[in-house]
Parts: C-alpha cells; sequence; structure tokens
C-alpha cells in the first residue's frame, strides 16, 4: 500500500502541475487573441489593391522613360553637329589652298615660260649682233649647219 500511496502523491502533484499549465495556457491564449490581429480577405485586397496600383504607377514611369529615351536615340547622330561643322570648313579651306596654290603654280609657270622666252630672244639676239658683225663666221656657220644635217 505504502506504493500505492506514493503513485497517488505522484499522480496528484502531476495533476496539480497539469492544472497550473492548462491555466498559464489559458491566460496566454486570452492574451493572444486580444493581441492578435485577425486577417480577412478583405485587407487582403485592400493591400493588395494599392500594392498594384503603385506597381502600375511605376511601370507608367518607367514606360515614359523608356520612350523619352527611344526619342532621343531615333534622334542622335553619331557625328555632334560642331564636328560637322569644323569639317566642312577645314574641307573649304583645303579645297580654297588647292585651287589657290593651282593658281600661282600656273602663274609662276608662264613667268618662268616668259623668262625663259627672253632669255632666248636676248641670246639670238646676241647672235645676231655677233653674226652681223662678223659676217664671214655667219657664213661658215650656215655651211656648218648645212652639212652637218646632211651627214646625219
Amino acid at each position: 500500500m505504502k506504493k500505492l500511496d506514493e503513485i497517488m502523491e505522484l499522480m496528484a502533484d502531476e495533476m496539480e502541475d497539469f492544472k497550473t499549465a492548462v491555466l498559464e495556457l489559458q491566460k496566454l491564449s486570452e492574451q493572444l487573441v486580444k493581441m492578435s490581429i485577425p486577417i480577412s480577405t478583405e485587407a487582403l485586397e485592400k493591400n493588395l489593391n494599392t500594392f498594384l496600383l503603385k506597381q502600375q504607377a511605376e511601370k507608367e514611369k518607367t514606360d515614359e522613360t523608356l520612350k523619352e529615351i527611344d526619342k532621343k536615340l531615333k534622334h542622335a547622330r553619331i557625328i555632334p553637329n560642331y564636328l560637322l561643322i569644323l569639317l566642312g570648313i577645314f574641307g573649304i579651306l583645303a579645297l580654297g589652298s588647292v585651287g589657290y596654290f593651282g593658281y600661282t603654280d600656273k602663274k609662276n609657270v608662264e613667268e618662268n615660260f616668259e623668262v625663259y622666252q627672253m632669255i632666248m630672244e636676248s641670246q639670238n639676239k646676241s647672235y645676231e649682233d655677233y653674226f652681223t658683225a662678223y659676217p664671214e663666221i655667219h657664213e661658215a656657220y650656215c655651211k656648218w649647219l648645212e652639212s652637218g644635217y646632211q651627214g646625219l
């Protein structure tokens, strides 16, 4: 019987511990019920709708930005305007300088030819003056020319 008394005592202790644990759980359950926020489908739909509206607004902003970028890319140039203007100016200067140097070269050639003609005329004049001063040398020269060309 002693054993039975011990078992009964242990059971009484266990039941008391169990009762205190149940009371503790009830208190915690009541606190949880008071603290918890009931989640309903309405609240979820409301939060989801606000999120979707924000997302739609952001999508519209990004679409607008992408359209602006697309417009800028369509009107973009590979070579900037100032570079085209500089190339045009250099082209005009190059053509002008080629024309100028061509013209001055042609003038120089003409002047050189005129100087050459003047030199040749002055040489011919000096030959004529010499031959008029010495007619016998002129005759010998003419004979020499005739004999020289026939022999070739």
